[in-house]
């Protein structure tokens, strides 16, 4: 009996990436939040370490197939905001206890970048479903208000409005990821995933 190979394409890794997300924006809501102490910060570490490994495989898988802006995003997420997110609150926290002093404000300038980064790039995310696109909006929200705080511009009085905008966007990201997995299972709609925004679709199609 004749048998023949079947290259099967990479699933979707998009889901575990999301899940990587509203993991870092929920403990991200709990410090901002004085849920938890600082204390926590070695322990978050770990956790945005272990993030760091999902969204770079999500990020490769993404690039190879042909996803240009998710891909990139989940590239630049895995390197800044969980490999060296992670390595900083652990070493913070070190610090700290040894009573060594260090200029944090340069972490200001650094998301300054990512900040700028992630606006700009914001209509590209038009494009995809509804439920990313606000997960994105959340994030234009919260991060302008950690760069000010980082670079310290604003108090950290302001920590409440980033919070509450990490954790919308983790919630929406947890959503987005069960939909993704349960309907891809099912070959079906079973949550209910609203397509891309279409606004001024038409009227660019006509000036095309």
């Amino acid at each position: 009996m004749n048998q023949k190979n079947e290259i099967k394409e990479w699933s979707n890794p998009t889901p575990a990436g999301l899940v990587a997300l509203a993991i870092a924006c929920f403990c991200f809501f709990a410090i901002l939040t004085g849920k938890v102490t600082h204390e926590a910060m070695p322990l978050l570490g770990c956790w945005l370490l272990g993030g760091f490994v999902v969204q770079f495989v999500v990020a490769l898988l993404d690039l190879k197939g042909g996803n240009h802006t998710g891909g990139n995003t989940f590239l630049f997420f895995s390197a800044f905001f969980m490999l060296v997110g992670g390595m900083e609150m652990i070493m913070k926290f070190d610090l700290i206890n040894k009573g060594i002093v260090f200029d944090a404000h340069i972490d200001g300038w650094a998301w300054l970048v990512l900040t700028i980064a992630i606006i700009l790039w914001t209509p590209a995310f038009f494009k995809s479903t509804r439920l990313l696109t606000l997960i994105v909006l959340a994030l234009d929200v919260s991060l302008p208000f950690i760069t000010l705080m980082d670079l310290g511009l604003i108090p950290k009085s302001f920590a409440v409005i980033p919070a509450w905008g990490l954790l919308t966007a983790g919630a929406i990201a947890i959503y987005l990821s069960s939909a993704i997995v349960v309907n891809t299972a099912y070959g079906k709609v079973v949550y209910p995933l609203p397509g891309p925004f279409e606004i001024g679709s038409e009227k660019l199609k006509k000036v095309a």
